[in-house]
């Protein structure tokens, strides 16, 4: 603790840590010292937030910053702040203001020109990437898409936005709705498309398996312990369509196109549509309106 203390640790600062993700062992000595020093920690549920305190020993007092009062709760950080205050914010688990409430509150703070300080940590997106292979050296690339929609309408239109990336999309949903959830995936990106399923990281029980979405049912029901526990998903990248059919759907869509549009923007349209390139299907075009 010695070292930390050298460390620079200014008054007046929002300290933003995170915290573990369920083994409460995943907290890094920089963000107990920061919780531990802080005049104040501003919790989403002080409840739970007390549970990780006690189990280092720290003793700060807490106050309630949530989604219902982040408002308030920003305004009364904002005013600790400039009385010299350090103020730490947590979220239940993981890092505050991604997924979780304090967006707002580290806005608020910055627009008042307010020093801000992120301890990071354990991140539940990170840690399903980790255990998944789904990523690489070579191929880094992933879309993080935050909660899943509730009602199965909105459920299936928004699979279809992200379901259609050219990256692994890591997406949150809980299990209650888990088994929805799967019914819809399966009716916007078919049995064949790859996901992992990743439960309960960095507990007990922890599992991160990967099948084709057509599969995902059956091992559901296999174990009815496979529904519990808060679910991190990586929806594999949508397979790239061949040429022959790119073209083949450029082609229909200019013949549509260009009975209402110009040459250009039916190219412009058909262009961004199939990811062909433009010179490609302005030649198409020409053809077509010639013909």
């Amino acid at each position: 603790m010695a070292d930390l203390e050298q460390q620079s640790w200014p008054q007046a600062c929002l300290y933003v840590v995170a915290t573990p993700i369920g083994n409460l062992a995943d907290i890094s000595p920089r963000a107990i010292f920061a919780l531990s020093h802080a005049d104040v920690i501003a919790a989403e549920d002080t409840r739970s937030s007390r549970v990780l305190l006690n189990a280092w020993g720290i003793t700060t007092p807490l106050m309630a910053a949530h989604r219902h009062n982040e408002a308030r709760a920003a305004q009364d950080i904002i005013r600790l702040l400039q009385e010299g205050k350090r103020v730490a914010l947590v979220s239940d688990a993981g890092a505050p203001a991604v997924s979780d409430p304090g967006g707002r509150i580290v806005r608020e703070v910055r627009q008042q020109g307010l020093l801000i300080r992120p301890i990071p940590g354990a991140s539940a997106v990170i840690t399903a990437l980790m255990g998944s292979g789904v990523s690489s050296d070579e191929n880094p690339t992933f879309a993080f898409a935050g909660f899943v929609p509730q009602k199965s309408a909105a459920r299936q239109q928004w699979l279809r936005k992200w379901g259609g990336m050219d990256a692994p999309v890591v997406m949150f949903e809980s299990p209650h709705r888990i088994q929805a959830f799967c019914r819809d995936l399966l009716l916007v990106c078919g049995a064949d498309r790859q996901l992992t399923v990743a439960r309960e990281l960095t507990k007990r029980f922890e599992q991160i398996v990967t099948l084709p979405i057509g599969e995902l049912e059956e091992w559901f029901m296999q174990d009815a312990h496979r529904q519990l526990g808060e679910f991190v998903l990586i929806l594999d990248a949508a397979p790239k369509a061949d040429e022959d059919e790119l073209m083949g759907r450029a082609n229909e869509l200019l013949k549509v196109l260009l009975e209402t549009v110009s040459v250009k923007d039916s190219v412009k349209i058909a262009t961004q549509l199939t990811g062909l390139a433009r010179d490609v299907v302005y030649s198409r075009a020409l053809e077509l309106k010639n013909a």
